[in-house]
């Protein structure tokens, strides 16, 4: 490695050992670590992009989402080169490795909250692995490495400055769900509208809940004042809020349809992750139907539930909507089957 043109090199192709001093010549810790090296700089970024929901700077912006993990890929093959050739294999996962880490240390410094942290990791570990295969080629046709990596770390930054450059798109979406319940509708209706004391062990096992989102306490059915009906859903957590039943969409042993109706202390601070808060800035949950079906002895019910997310990555956001929702919506249903079967 020259000193005089040190962005100019051809890696050695065996790793540097401890007396040849050229493996200290520069950056002499995080030479030695770069998958750690990756995970700092990851940690960084995600420091500057710490603005609020909706903002240029948001943990949630398309520049820090699609472009942070794709300069950490960069970094941490770059480094990793300066010490000596890797493996083609090497430049996708040392860059998952970092990216894991990076998240690990967003989490460590309480800076992102678990849920966020669970469903981003894959999208992270795509683009960094990307990332890092792009400064591999860099690194073994052009040996002009540094340019690059510089080009790909500012990325982020130059996006963040320009704000609007990725749309931010609502789209809607939905999820629907089927099971047989061997119980008479009236006995399925009665559970739908007075679910209490519900327990963990009875819905625990859903996605959305094991990754750290509060589980459902009970779900109970009142008149309202404008000949409405209204259901008051509980979680734990002290998450609250209402579910309104308009008097067309309240049929009797055959159909209800609720809209969600959140108020600022439905969620209070630390219940969720507040880039996953429910009717917040970049998801919504839009109404939920139940449609009875009398089969003899027996009722099918269907679960509809709508949805909204506003974000710069909804293709990504999307697929884990419909993952958690559809996990959650066959563990639901399978509580209000159990539950109808027992004739409790």
């Amino acid at each position: 490695m020259s000193d005089t043109a040190p962005d100019r090199f051809t890696p050695p192709e065996a790793p540097l050992d401890a007396d040849n001093p050229a493996s200290d010549t520069m950056l002499p810790f995080l030479l030695r670590y770069p998958i750690l090296a990756g995970a700092l700089f990851g940690v960084a970024l995600r420091l500057m992009f710490s603005g609020h929901a909706g903002s240029n700077w948001s943990a949630m912006a398309g520049a820090f989402i699609y472009f942070a993990p794709v300069a950490i890929g960069a970094v941490t093959v770059y480094l990793a080169e300066r010490q000596y050739r890797r493996s083609w294999a090497y430049y996708f996962y040392a860059p998952f490795l970092a990216t894991a880490l990076f998240v690990a240390g967003t989490l460590a410094i309480m800076i992102e909250g678990v849920i966020c942290a669970i469903v981003i990791v894959p999208m992270f570990a795509l683009m960094g692995g990307i990332g890092g295969f792009v400064m591999g080629i860099v690194c073994r046709i052009t040996n002009w490495p540094r340019p690059a990596v510089y080009s790909l770390g500012a990325v982020p930054l130059v996006l963040g400055l320009l704000g609007n450059a990725i749309p931010t798109p609502d789209d809607h979406g939905s999820i629907e769900r089927t099971v047989r319940i061997a119980a008479p509708p009236e006995v399925v209706w009665k559970h739908l509208n007075a679910a209490t004391d519900i327990r963990p062990s009875e819905v625990g096992d859903a996605w959305a809940f094991r990754i750290g989102a509060p589980m459902p306490v009970s779900g109970v059915t009142r008149e309202g004042a404008h000949g409405e009906h209204v259901r008051a859903s509980t979680w734990g957590r002290n998450v609250h809020f209402d579910e309104i039943v308009a008097r067309a969409d309240w049929q009797p042993q055959q159909r209800i349809r609720w809209t969600y109706r959140f108020t600022p202390e439905s969620f209070p601070p630390g219940s969720l992750d507040d880039h996953v808060m429910i009717g917040g800035q970049y998801f919504d949950l839009l109404d939920t139907t139940y449609t009875l079906q009398s089969q003899g002895r027996d009722t099918l019910v269907t679960l509809h539930v709508n949805y909204r997310i506003s974000t710069q990555f909804n293709l990504y956001a999307d697929w884990v909507a419909q993952w958690l929702l559809g996990d959650f919506g066959d563990v639901i249903l399978r509580f209000y089957k159990t539950r109808s079967e027992a004739r409790v």
